[in-house]
């Protein structure tokens, strides 16, 4: 996929924007599920996963391989990106919440959440656009 995974030769932003495909479309099922009766521990799995696609667009774009890792905050300290607590707080979901019983209440309310990643996407567009 990426160039600093070897053999491909797209260009930072063009690895970036497939990242970023599939933050809208984790994007677009948390818009859809919104309703508190959707499990918290399916809602923050899937926001979870939009976070750290986020941050290893960033890392990408800077023409770097990213960690085979799903912890946000070692993936945050290899960007210049400062994630919320609330977000970082999602942490959570990626392997706990799949495989422990819960109940795993989420951060934030779905609402804010979302909101946040919306507008940690939309830097991360800026940035892209400025490296094209």
């Amino acid at each position: 996929m990426w160039r600093a995974m070897g053999g491909c030769s797209m260009p930072p932003a063009e690895d970036a924007n497939l990242l970023l495909g599939l933050v809208r479309r984790h994007l677009r099922s948390l818009a859809m599920t919104l309703d508190p009766q959707f499990p918290d521990e399916d809602w923050g799995f899937t926001a979870q996963q939009a976070v750290e696609k986020l941050l290893k667009a960033w890392i990408v774009l800077s023409d770097q391989r990213p960690p085979r890792s799903h912890e946000l905050s070692e993936l945050a300290a290899l960007t210049e990106v400062e994630l919320p607590a609330q977000l970082l707080g999602l942490q959570t979901y990626a392997v706990e919440a799949r495989y422990e019983e819960g109940p795993f209440p989420l951060p934030a309310a779905r609402e804010g959440l979302l909101a946040q990643i919306e507008q940690l996407l939309d830097c991360c567009i800026e940035a892209v656009n400025r490296s094209d």
